[in-house]
């Protein structure tokens, strides 16, 4: 702090892209006059912004564009744009300081939570908050769920493939932590998954995909573990709906056209398999997959089609 413009300059000078702008060692005087409610830390969100047990909560309609945390980042936000280079820059203040209500202002990203870790217990529960944190979402601004650990640590396959399809649904920065010279070939093909590295990168489309319903638990169910299961959005490929196992048993999803906010109206749609690529004809009423603990199956759902056609049979994982 203090050498922003110098430094600016010399990440340009080194050609550097993209700089990730963390939170750690704030002095006294730069820290914030109030504090955030933060949903991992508090439980889950409240209405009107309040927090139980927050130490100095900030007033009700409280500006927080306004406090230090905004102006610090925007310190170097200035100091980037100054340079003859374009840098990516991507804030890192954990989601604290209520930066989903500044962030776009100031950066392309924002991390809105914690940091992740290699196993699954973090990834889900990163998953959870950002289900309650995407209305901020769009073109040129995105919630960061923090780098991808696919490959990494105790996470599965299963869990690598819903790891990767959920912040791609999200429109999360993809930034894959992996040494991929010894990444295994089936994960390697997770990353480059054409329908949803295509739904991230969608340059028509840029609001994130969204649950539509919670599934194991009642709709808008806070819940570390057990999260929103059934997500759909928008693409100009046509609408991603993924069906995601939350439970560590083998379970049956149902994805019903009807309860797709983007297939209302329609009862038989052209569909695609997200990860194999095949292409499952015309399918009338939806889907019934199982699917084991901890995975997720995604669709690309096309045009509508003829009544001629006749509902494909459920398919076994």
């Amino acid at each position: 702090m203090g050498y922003e413009a110098l430094d600016a300059a010399t990440f340009a000078n080194w050609g550097i892209d993209y700089l990730k702008y963390d939170n750690c060692f704030v002095p006294q005087e730069w820290n914030d006059q109030y504090s955030a409610c933060v949903p991992e830390l508090s439980g889950g969100p409240y209405p009107n912004g309040t927090c139980p047990n927050l130490a100095n909560p900030a007033p009700e309609g409280y500006d927080w564009s306004e406090s230090n945390s905004t102006k610090r980042y925007n310190i170097m936000r200035d100091a980037l744009l100054a340079q003859n280079r374009t840098i990516q820059y991507a804030v890192c203040n954990w989601g604290l300081a209520g930066v989903n209500s500044w962030g776009n202002g100031t950066a392309s990203s924002w991390r809105s939570t914690g940091d992740i870790e290699q196993n699954w217990g973090r990834t889900v529960e990163i998953l959870n908050m950002n289900s309650f944190a995407l209305n901020s979402v769009d073109f040129w601004g995105h919630n960061d769920a923090d780098m991808l650990e696919v490959g990494n640590g105790e996470l599965t396959d299963a869990e690598c493939r819903s790891h990767f399809a959920f912040w791609a649904a999200m429109k999360s920065p993809l930034i894959v932590g992996t040494d991929l010279s010894v990444l295994k070939k089936s994960l390697v093909d997770v990353l480059k998954s054409k329908f949803l590295l295509a739904f991230n990168q969608d340059d028509v489309f840029g609001k994130p995909a969204t649950p539509y319903k919670w599934g194991t638990n009642p709709d808008w169910t806070f819940n570390a573990t057990n999260p929103a299961e059934y997500w759909s959005g928008k693409s100009k490929e046509g609408t991603l709906v993924l069906a995601f196992n939350s439970l560590s048993a083998n379970a049956t999803t149902e994805i019903k056209w009807s309860e797709v906010p983007e297939l209302k109206g329609g009862d038989r749609w052209m569909v695609t398999d997200i990860w194999s690529g095949k292409s499952l004809g015309c399918v009338k009423g939806g889907i019934n997959e199982t699917v084991q603990s901890h995975d997720t199956v995604g669709y690309m759902i096309g045009e509508q089609c003829g009544k001629g056609y006749m509902r494909i049979k459920n398919r076994p994982q």
